[in-house]
C-alpha cells in the first residue's frame, strides 16, 4: 500500500504502563488496548461538548465505517502481578453477586452460539444468528436489575455506611510496554476536514482504559509498520461496525453514565504479518494460541497428574466423536495415510495443580489449546465438534469415560476461571525459566540414566539434556542457555517420573517404543511466551511447561 494512502492513530501512554481488564477475564490486563476501546474514548470526548461538532461526528463515522478492521503497531509488555484490593461494596440490592455471575455466564454461552453461528454461516446474519442476537441484546440490557436504585428499605439503610459494608476484592491489572506507543493504521486516509477534526478529538483524550492510564493521542500520516493485521489465528480484539455510534448513543440514553453497561463490539481476529519474525525478547513457540478450558467438578478431581496421558486420550477420542470425517489433520494429528502431520495441531492438556505451597498435583481441568497457524477450516470445524459435543449432552454435564478410572464430569469455562490452575495466563506468560509439571517423553533414549558405570550415567544424562535442547528447537525456540534434566519434579505438587506409567509410540517401522521420561528446566537468554509444550508427548498432556520467576535461586511457579 503506498505510503502516501496510510493513515494512522498514536496513543502514548504517559506514565509508561496501560491499566485495563480484559473483557473476558477480570483478572487479566488486555494488551494491546482494543481499537474498540479507543473509539469509545473518542465518543466519550465528542459527545462531552458543549456543542458536538458535525465534523467530528463525520469523522467518528468514518472510523466505523471502514470495511477492514485497522492495523495495529504495538511492542511486547510485561504484566504486573495482579493483586486484590478489598473495597466496600455498594447496596448489593442493587446488583446481587449470584444474579451477576448468572446473567454473565448467559450473555458468554449466548456470545458463542452466535460465534458458531456466523461462523457457520460464513458471516451472513440468518434468521437463527438474528434471534440470538436478540437475546444478547436483552440480556445486555440491566435495567430491569437496576432499576430499584433509591428505594433500598430504610431499616437497612445503615447498612450502606463505610464501616457497616462488606469487602469485596476488585483487580486493576497494569502492564508495562516496551515501547509506551501504541498505533492504529488504516489503509486509506480520510479527507483533511475529518482528518482535522479526529487531531481535535485526539487532544481532548486524557485517557484510556483506568482513569490511571494517561494518554497523548494525535493523527499521524507516516505510521510504523504494523505487529499485528486481521486475519485468522491469533487473538481476538474487541472492533467496531457500522451503527457503533449510534448503538452507544442508544446505551447512553438508558445508562446516562450512571448505570451499569456493557461495550457494543464485534470480534476480530489478529495474527502476525507474515513474513515477520518477532524479536527475541518475544519469542513463542508453535505450540502457542489460544485455549478453550473444562473445569472438572469437583467430585472429579481426586485423579493425580500421573494420570494425564489417560485423560487426554479421553478427551481427544470425545471432540473427534463429534468431528466430521474426514477430521483434519490439524485436529487429528495424522494426515490421511495416518502418518503424524508436521503441521501445529491441537493438543489436549490436562492442568494440574501444581506451584504453590499445598499443591498436590491433582487434575483440576483440562485445556484444547488451538495453536496460532491453525487454519480457519480446521478452526470453524473444531468449534463446531465441541458446540455438537454440548448440544448432544447438558453443558454443564460433559463426560469423559476412562474405565476403570471412573467417569469425569465437566462443563466448559465460559468467563475468568476462579479457579488459579485453570486461568491460560498462568501457563502463558512470558519468561527465561519453564519448568515441567509433567514429564518430557524425549524424542531419542539417552540411554540408562540409573544403572552402568558413572561414565555411562554421565554420558546419557548429557544425551539427556541434548535431547531437551532439540525438544526446544523442534517446537521452533532458540537453543536454551541453561537445561536441568531430573528424574524428580522442580516444582511443588508435581510427581516424580517413576510414578508415571510407560509413555509407548509407534516407531518409524511400526514398533512400539518406550519413552524416557524426565523433568526438565529450562532457561532462554530471552523471555519467551507460552503455553509450552516439549517432547513426543506433548500433544498428550506429558511436557506440560509452567512458567517460573527469572530468580535462579527460586523454582516456584509464579503464582
Amino acid at each position: 500500500m503506498p505510503a502516501a494512502d496510510r493513515f494512522g492513530i498514536e496513543v502514548n501512554f504517559l506514565t509508561g504502563r496501560y491499566v485495563a481488564t480484559s473483557h473476558n477475564d477480570r483478572q487479566k490486563p488486555e494488551w494491546p488496548p482494543h481499537p474498540a476501546r479507543l473509539f469509545s474514548a473518542l465518543v466519550a470526548v465528542w459527545a462531552d461538548a458543549d456543542e458536538p461538532d458535525q465534523s467530528e461526528r463525520e469523522a467518528l463515522e468514518w472510523i466505523e465505517s471502514q470495511q477492514k478492521p485497522p492495523e495495529v503497531a504495538a511492542s511486547g509488555a510485561v504484566p504486573r502481578k495482579v493483586v486484590s484490593h478489598f473495597v466496600p461494596v455498594n447496596d448489593t440490592t442493587v446488583i446481587d453477586g449470584s444474579w451477576y455471575e448468572r446473567k454473565a455466564k448467559f450473555v458468554c454461552d449466548l456470545t458463542d452460539r452466535l460465534r458458531r453461528e456466523l461462523a457457520s454461516s460464513e458471516g451472513e446474519v440468518t434468521k437463527r444468528a438474528a434471534q440470538i442476537q436478540k437475546k444478547l441484546a436483552k440480556e445486555r440490557n440491566v435495567e430491569s436489575q437496576v432499576g430499584r436504585t433509591g428505594r433500598t428499605n430504610p431499616s437497612s439503610a445503615v447498612q450502606m455506611l463505610p464501616d457497616h459494608r462488606g469487602k469485596q476484592g476488585r483487580f486493576f491489572p497494569s502492564i508495562t510496554p516496551d515501547d509506551p506507543r501504541v498505533t492504529y493504521l488504516w489503509d486509506n486516509r480520510p479527507p483533511d476536514v475529518l482528518c482535522d477534526a479526529l487531531d481535535r478529538m485526539l487532544g481532548r483524550v486524557t485517557r484510556l482504559g483506568h482513569p490511571s492510564s494517561l494518554v497523548s493521542c494525535r493523527v499521524i500520516l507516516d505510521p510504523p509498520n504494523a505487529d499485528f493485521v486481521p486475519g485468522e489465528g491469533g487473538e481476538s480484539m474487541r472492533n467496531v461496525r457500522r451503527g457503533q455510534l449510534e448503538e452507544l448513543e442508544r446505551q447512553y440514553r438508558h445508562h446516562r453514565g450512571v448505570l451499569p453497561r456493557s461495550l457494543p463490539y464485534t470480534d476480530v481476529r489478529y495474527r502476525v504479518p507474515l513474513g515477520t519474525s518477532l524479536p527475541e525478547r518475544q519469542r513463542e513457540p508453535d505450540t502457542a494460541g489460544e485455549w478453550i478450558v473444562f473445569e472438572f467438578a469437583h467430585e472429579s478431581r481426586s485423579l493425580p497428574a500421573v494420570r494425564s496421558v489417560e485423560v487426554a486420550t479421553a478427551l481427544r477420542a470425545a471432540v473427534f466423536h463429534y468431528t466430521r470425517d474426514p477430521i483434519p489433520e490439524e485436529i487429528s494429528g495424522h494426515r490421511p495415510d495416518g502418518t503424524p502431520t508436521a503441521a501445529p495441531h491441537v493438543a489436549f492438556l490436562p492442568l494440574p495443580y501444581v506451584g504453590f505451597e499445598h499443591a498436590d498435583g491433582r487434575l483440576l481441568g483440562a485445556a484444547l489449546s488451538v495453536p496460532n497457524a491453525m487454519s480457519g477450516a480446521a478452526r470453524k470445524e473444531l468449534f463446531r465438534a465441541i458446540g455438537n459435543w454440548e448440544e448432544a449432552n447438558s453443558q454443564e454435564d460433559l463426560k469423559l469415560v476412562l474405565g476403570p478410572l471412573g467417569v469425569i464430569r465437566m462443563s466448559r469455562l465460559r468467563g475468568p476461571a476462579v479457579t488459579v490452575s485453570l486461568r491460560p495466563d498462568i501457563w502463558h506468560r512470558p519468561s527465561r525459566r519453564w519448568i515441567s509439571t509433567t514429564p518430557v517423553a524425549l524424542p531419542r533414549h539417552p540411554g540408562p540414566l540409573g544403572r552402568g558405570t558413572p561414565s555411562a550415567r554421565a554420558r546419557a544424562w548429557r544425551a539427556a539434556e541434548a535431547a531437551v535442547v532439540a525438544a526446544c528447537a523442534h517446537v521452533g525456540l532458540p537453543e536454551p542457555s541453561a537445561v536441568e534434566v531430573s528424574l524428580m519434579p522442580f516444582v511443588a505438587g508435581a510427581r516424580a517420573v517413576s510414578l508415571f506409567p510407560p509413555f509407548v509410540q509407534g516407531g518409524r517401522d511400526g514398533k512400539p517404543v518406550r519413552r524416557q521420561l524426565v523433568h526438565a528446566a529450562v532457561t532462554f537468554e530471552h523471555p519467551v511466551s507460552g503455553p509450552l509444550m516439549l517432547g513426543t508427548g506433548r500433544f498428550l498432556g506429558l511436557g506440560l511447561m509452567r512458567p517460573v520467576r527469572n530468580d535462579p535461586h527460586k523454582d516456584g511457579a509464579d503464582a
